[in-house]
This record gives structure tokens, C-alpha cells and sequence, in this order.
């Protein structure tokens, strides 16, 4: 089995998994496409889709890939050290749960489409930014408790 997964490897350039798990995503997009097909809507989430494709790729990875090399270049040799945890990821994490909690939320942080809000849930917009705020907060507390414990263990062995 070894050797027939080695021989894999070598002609297909990755792991049978990652093969796998790559067919099943298909699978689910493609599963998804077909349950959108006959939407009314289909065409505007088309549109959005392919929006939010090229805003990510043109706009926001440019951006967070800057962000993260100008980290690196403050951090130096921090950033990722041969011992022990890299803090570097442990600030990277929490942004990107936190930017991503951002995008999904972005309406209600900014309350934009108040009166549709209200009326269709009979509430408000204005907690959205301070429980974005604090779930940033708790994702920032939680990876700096977890890069200390392990900053610990790490010194202890």
C-alpha cells in the first residue's frame, strides 16, 4: 500500500486525501449550482458570486497579503522562530475569523437596510458593531491565551 500511495504521490503531486477531499468540494458546489438553477435569483447570485471573487482576489488579498509581509518585516526572525510557537499566527487567526465576521455581518455593523431590518425581525442594528466588537475582542483574548500556554509549554520543556 505504501508503495502504490508513493507512486500516487509522485504522479498526481499530492496526497490521495487531498484528491478526495477536492472531488467531495466539487461535488457540493456542484450540488449547490443545481438546487440554484431554477431560482429566480439565480442570475443576481451569479453576479454577487463572481463580485465577491474578484473584489477578494483584486482588493482584499493584496491587502492582507501587504498586511502580513509588513508583520513579518516588524516581527524579524518572531515571526516565525525555529522554537517554539510562531506569534505571528496567533494574530493572524483572530483577524481573519474576525474580518470574515466583518464581511458576513457588514450590513448590520453598519445598518445599512435599517427599516427592511426592523421590519423583518422587529429589531434593531445597533448591537451588531459592539457584539462584532466584542467576539473580536474574545478571538484576540482566546488565540493570546492560547500562544501564551503554549509559549509556556514550550519553555517548560
Amino acid at each position: 500500500m505504501g508503495d502504490l500511495g508513493a507512486r500516487f504521490r509522485a504522479a498526481y503531486g499530492a496526497p490521495l486525501g487531498q484528491l478526495l477531499l477536492l472531488a467531495g468540494s466539487f461535488a457540493v458546489t456542484g450540488w449547490v449550482v443545481l438546487r440554484l438553477a431554477g431560482e429566480p435569483a439565480a442570475g443576481r447570485m451569479l453576479i454577487w458570486f463572481v463580485g465577491a471573487a474578484i473584489a477578494h482576489d483584486l482588493v482584499l488579498f493584496p491587502i492582507y497579503g501587504l498586511t502580513d509581509r509588513a508583520a513579518r518585516r516588524v516581527l524579524g526572525s518572531r515571526a516565525v522562530p525555529a522554537s517554539g510557537p510562531a506569534p505571528l499566527n496567533h494574530v493572524r487567526v483572530p483577524a481573519l475569523a474576525s474580518g470574515l465576521l466583518f464581511l458576513v455581518y457588514l450590513p448590520g455593523i453598519l445598518r445599512l437596510g435599517r427599516p427592511a431590518y426592523l421590519a423583518a425581525s422587529g429589531q434593531d442594528q445597533r448591537p451588531f458593531l459592539t457584539r462584532w466588537l466584542l467576539a473580536t475582542a474574545v478571538l484576540f483574548l482566546i488565540s493570546g491565551a492560547g500562544y501564551a500556554l503554549r509559549r509556556w509549554w514550550a519553555r517548560r520543556r
